[in-house]
């Protein structure tokens, strides 16, 4: 199962990346995110661990698998028989930016799991692209 959206921003790559890389201020500003914890105290990169808790979603701990500094990042979870791939990717377009995020599902019960909540992370993935782009405007 794989949802993605993708939205044109009025900010810089460099402007929609300090967004989009301070995942633990999400909360602040996503109303699909209740906290979001880096759990190993290092800077982000491969390996880093990070909790998030959502509304009507179980809590679940993410491991940073891709950082690309200004570009992008990916991090996965497992729970239940499912492993989920979220990717955040920024790219220049114009004088502004492009935001893609994407969830891919994986493992045997994600045909299940993709039919039970598809509506709902598919929504979530919306509200996360648009409320990353507006924080990203208000800020230059």
């Amino acid at each position: 199962m794989q949802w993605m959206t993708r939205v044109d921003v009025e900010a810089s790559p460099e402007a929609l990346w300090q967004v989009v890389a301070e995942v633990e201020r999400w909360p602040e500003f996503i109303v699909t995110m209740r906290r979001v914890e880096r759990l190993d105290g290092k800077e982000p990169g491969p390996g880093s661990l990070v909790r998030i808790a959502q509304p009507r979603m179980p809590v679940l701990t993410w491991r940073i698998t891709e950082w690309t500094p200004g570009r992008s990042f990916s991090w996965q979870s497992a729970s239940g028989g499912v492993t989920t791939t979220g990717t955040h990717v920024v790219a220049p377009r114009g004088l502004g930016s492009i935001l893609t995020l994407s969830i891919d599902q994986t493992g045997f019960a994600a045909p299940l799991v993709g039919l039970l909540t598809g509506r709902q992370t598919r929504r979530y993935v919306e509200v996360e692209a648009t409320s990353l782009r507006s924080r990203a405007e208000a800020s230059g």
